[in-house]
């Protein structure tokens, strides 16, 4: 897939609202000064970061089915929110729909919401980058913001404990692949 910025942003804009368009914007210029900082490759990365949301805003029964019918996708999303189904159903659907056939740019949109075991660098520049991107306000983000300056593991342990935390205080539940990702960072 060798599209410009220019190219992919054209593409995805129809896809999302304008308030997602732009944290999308957000996302990519963060994940470049991430990638330059700790080593990843810098065109995948803003690949990903720009379709990282491509399925955000599809509707919810057809993320269902591509969860019912794609065996690569895991039916344990089901029993999750919603909210996650974007990533790896996005991630599938850009295959079927623009060729994006890249399977470390795929990982990265797949795990962008929940993380996950092994995470490769990509993907933890993915996922920090949307949960540090400049528009996010939330309580702690500003501590992830900082460690992102220098220590990428760090910050993404501290994303991950804060989203357990925060799902836990509303008692809704945690995705697995969240508390593996979380797991494995602590054990280093």
């Amino acid at each position: 897939m060798d599209y410009s910025r220019e190219e992919l942003l054209h593409f995805v804009k129809p896809h999302l609202k304008q308030s997602r368009f732009e944290h999308t914007i957000r996302v990519a210029d963060t994940a470049i000064i991430l990638a330059d900082r700790f080593g990843a490759d810098v065109k995948k990365t803003e690949i990903a970061a720009i379709l990282h949301d491509y399925a955000k805003h599809k509707p919810k029964e057809l993320l269902r089915k591509w969860i019912e019918t794609d065996r690569r996708l895991s039916k344990d999303l089901l029993h999750f929110h919603h909210e996650l189904w974007h990533g790896p159903v996005g991630a599938l659907m850009l295959e079927k729909e623009v060729g994006l056939n890249d399977h470390s740019v795929q990982s990265a949109i797949a795990c962008h919401t929940s993380g996950k075991v092994n995470m490769s660098l990509l993907d933890k520049v993915v996922f920090l980058a949307d949960y540090i991107e400049p528009g996010r306000n939330f309580e702690g983000v500003e501590d992830v913001r900082d460690l992102a300056k220098e220590r990428l593991d760090s910050a993404c342990l501290l994303a991950l404990r804060n989203t357990m935390q925060f799902l836990i205080s509303k008692e809704q539940t945690v995705y697995p692949d969240t508390l593996h990702a979380y797991n494995q960072l602590v054990n280093g």
